[in-house]
């Protein structure tokens, strides 16, 4: 019998695109040991500001730890500075604790998106603490192959927030159908320079989970 002792759980796949007017972070919601399902209801997106959210995939612990640190330092920015942390700021800040931490290192891929005065942005920001600006599409996690196909035949620029939401639902669907370590519900955060506004996707129906205007 497989030992699961040393098994670590883990979460995958995730999806961000760059839209209109904003910003589309979608996850599944199952989390794996070795070849258990050890959660159906996963969280993989974070809110770690007013306008910026953090998906993660890789060690669910690593994952959640990295997401109270970012929440924190962001609000500690705001309250020091006076005004809200930028996109890249976030992902820098990110990036240099990653970095920081490389001999020990977290195990997570992650994309951080959001907008800023600048508008739109999203980085995905590797183990190590590399972190790269994606101007339009990224997915990250086992099913990542799968999504790519899907996201690299359909996107456009200047798609609209429903046409973006789709397509990030299709590809996040392709990639449940064909990766073991991706499944359950999706979730999907919406963010524009007016809202972030978060909703799961069951059975092609969208229930919303909160909103920030």
């Amino acid at each position: 019998m497989q030992d699961l002792s040393q098994e670590t759980m883990k979460g995958t796949t995730t999806i961000g695109l760059v839209f209109k007017e904003g910003v589309i972070l979608a996850t599944e919601r199952r989390a794996t040991m070795g070849y258990l399902v050890a959660s159906k209801k996963a969280k993989k997106v974070y809110q770690i500001a007013d306008r910026i959210g953090m998906t993660t995939a890789g060690g669910v612990g690593d994952a959640q730890q990295l997401a109270r640190i970012m929440t924190v330092e962001c609000s500690l920015y705001q309250i020091r500075r006076g005004k809200p942390i930028s996109v890249e700021a976030s992902s820098t800040l990110l990036s240099n604790y990653l970095n920081q931490n490389r001999f020990y290192p977290y195990y997570v891929q992650l994309l951080v998106g959001g907008v800023d005065t600048t508008g739109p942005g999203i980085y995905s920001v590797d183990a190590m603490g590399g972190a790269t600006r994606e101007e339009e599409i990224v997915a990250t996690g086992s099913g990542s192959p799968m999504a790519y196909g899907v996201l690299e035949d359909r996107y456009r620029t200047e798609m609209g927030e429903q046409e973006a939401v789709d397509l990030a639902v299709r590809a996040l669907r392709a990639a449940m159908r064909r990766d073991i370590a991706s499944g359950e519900d999706i979730n999907v955060v919406v963010i524009t320079k007016d809202k972030y506004e978060e909703f799961k996707v069951e059975n092609g129906q969208k229930h919303p989970i909160s909103a920030s205007a």
